[in-house]
């Protein structure tokens, strides 16, 4: 078996075996003639085998790119012959246009927190209607629970939610129940413990800096590698574990002064990947820019990514159900219907306007007669926009169960690629809270130190969406979780026993009726950007979608009746609560907190 790591500041470099052959002596690697700064060594290796590098006779170092870390981020790791697993089912190849997708968190899905443990509840999500399941990421962390956006090993899987081979069960599973699988992966940090990519190189440079630091080194000296390193481990991931799309964790932070972007360079290798493989394979992007060079084609002078997640509709959404105008609401909060309005004709509220969270003009105007309307994510709550949050509170926390059902048809009527939240489709009260279970104690103090200081700043009304607390009646030092403590993430595992009692049974018939809507009625995913029309009154607080032939009249108001005008008496396709039709005078009279689809 081939062996090699880059390491191009070392002298010499070794292999050392670990576990059952821990007692075998090293193997020295030799420099590769042929590629600057690449040592390498072939020997008789199996799956399983444990190693580690030695640079320098310093101490051992797992490998970059090692696919298994069984004893966590710092131990040795296992070889994985990724040609052993036994697959049952093929890819479905599911594309992105006419998606709903279902974001889940393995550790909270369910109490075990587990691959295995989460594939048991697929068949459910096929019921739903969901095409694809989008994994938050699940790359090796210290300890057992967290987010996993502080991971430190972009090629491997987290141990304790089943390793290599549970992750490929999870995928085979989802593919045998026609789901397509997107996975979320992190390029522009690691994690602050355990990660030990600088002793092999200049895999970060101060060029540029990042809210965790230095930057990823993508245009600094080195930088080719360190690029064909992310290159390759999201190669990996749609290859070796047949994944069906990566979602790409807050790509503003990837500084890249290159004349190729990393991303172009990037959407270019998965293009190619999915021609060989002849199945479709996307890219979606988590951006705050508002910039539509990202999903524009490469030809055209963009970076070639074929989706990505719009914060401007959520906010304007948000907004209009919750009346919340902190933070980065405030603009959406002055006229929120107006603001939904745009975002769901326009694609940005942003797109060039002043952004008065950020102080300055932000975005540039989204051409959708050019790039469809499904390269953009409409969803109510994702984990960031409720993790984000003092008290980590989803929607069905504070609004009734009419709201989240006029929410639930705002997006899945949508012209933009639906997306759900786990747990949304039955109105899951449960919280979403940041948790960690960092094993260093001083690391673990500074995480809890700074949630303390964030939560003391939006106490005392400084910028940012965190709301919950204050109305608790307790001071956030009294009441903020604490990430470091198990009890934190227990509170936010799905508790499904709640599917069998009033609301959360309706709501989940009715995401169910929605989704199957989506996919019956070819209007709902017309990318034409002329089939989509809004009228709404900003003080009575409704909403009228059109959608070719399709009109979805939302009532957003909770203590007034209101009267839309709609025309002609249709056909109702789905309501909330009761079947509602337009009188002879045109006018459809909704009851407060109420939604209604309407058909020919």
């Amino acid at each position: 078996m081939l062996f090699e790591v880059w390491a191009p500041d070392a002298g010499r470099v070794a292999l050392q075996w670990a576990g059952d052959r821990a007692a075998e002596p090293a193997v020295p690697l030799a420099r590769d003639t042929g590629r600057d700064g690449w040592w390498r060594a072939e020997t008789p290796a199996r799956d399983g085998d444990r190693y580690a590098f030695r640079l320098d006779g310093g101490p051992l170092l797992p490998d970059p790119r090692a696919a298994r870390l069984p004893e966590g981020p710092s131990g040795p790791g296992a070889v994985v012959e990724h040609d052993r697993f036994g697959w049952r089912h093929p890819s479905p190849g599911r594309p992105l246009p006419g998606a709903v997708l279902y974001e889940l968190h393995i550790g909270t899905f369910t109490p075990e927190g587990t691959f295995d443990a989460a594939a048991a509840q697929l068949r459910r999500l096929a019921d739903l209607g969901i095409t694809h399941v989008s994994l938050m990421p699940v790359c090796p962390f210290p300890g057992t629970h967290g987010w996993g956006y502080d991971g430190i090993a972009p090629w491997a899987v987290h141990e304790p939610y089943g390793g290599p081979d549970g992750l490929k069960r999870f995928v085979d599973a989802a593919h045998g129940h026609g789901l397509g699988v997107v996975l979320d992966v992190v390029h522009n940090h690691l994690g602050p413990a355990g990660n030990h990519l600088p002793a092999f190189g200049p895999y970060f440079t101060d060029t540029h800096h990042t809210p965790w630091g230095a930057a990823v080194n993508l245009d600094a000296p080195g930088s080719d590698e360190v690029r064909g390193y992310l290159l390759g481990s999201a190669l990996s991931w749609l290859r070796d574990y047949r994944i069906d799309g990566l979602r790409l964790d807050a790509v503003h932070a990837l500084h890249d002064n290159s004349a190729r972007h990393f991303l172009a360079e990037l959407s270019e290798a998965v293009d190619a990947l999915a021609d060989r493989l002849r199945r479709p394979l996307f890219l979606i992007a988590e951006s705050d820019l508002n910039d539509p060079r990202g999903i524009a084609p490469r030809a055209a002078g963009g970076q070639g990514l074929h989706a990505q997640w719009n914060d401007d509709f959520h906010h304007a959404l948000h907004t209009a159900l919750t009346g919340e105008s902190q933070g980065y609401y405030a603009d959406f909060a002055r006229a929120p219907l107006a603001a939904l309005a745009k975002t769901l004709t326009g694609g940005y509220f942003h797109d060039g306007t002043h952004s008065s969270f950020r102080g300055r003009a932000h975005g540039a105007p989204l051409d959708l007669h050019v790039t469809p309307a499904y390269r953009l994510l409409a969803y109510s709550q994702t984990h960031d926009q409720i993790g984000n949050r003092a008290l980590g509170d989803r929607l069905a926390a504070a609004l009734s169960p009419g709201l989240l059902a006029c929410a639930a048809a705002v997006v899945l009527c949508s012209p933009f690629t639906p997306m759900l939240f786990m747990g949304e489709e039955w109105g899951a009260r449960t919280p979403w809270q940041y948790f960690t279970d960092h094993t260093d104690p001083e690391l673990a103090e500074a995480v809890r130190a700074g949630r303390r200081r964030e939560f003391a700043s939006h106490d005392r009304g400084e910028q940012g969406p965190f709301q919950g607390v204050e109305e608790s009646g307790a001071g956030v030092a009294d009441d903020w979780p604490d990430p470091q403590d198990p009890a934190t993430r227990d509170r936010c595992v799905l508790d499904r026993s709640a599917l069998s009692a009033a609301p959360h049974a309706a709501l989940w018939e009715w995401h169910r009726t929605l989704i199957a809507l989506r996919h019956e009625q070819p209007a709902l995913t017309d990318p034409d950007p002329a089939a989509t029309h809004v009228a709404f009154d900003e003080r009575a607080r409704w909403l009228l979608l059109d959608r070719g032939p399709l009109r979805i009249a939302v009532n957003l108001a909770e203590d007034a009746t209101a009267a839309i005008a709609v025309g002609p008496a249709g056909r109702v396709l789905a309501a909330w609560p009761e079947p509602q039709l337009p009188g002879d005078d045109g006018l459809l009279r909704l009851p407060p907190a109420s939604v209604v689809v309407l058909g020919p």
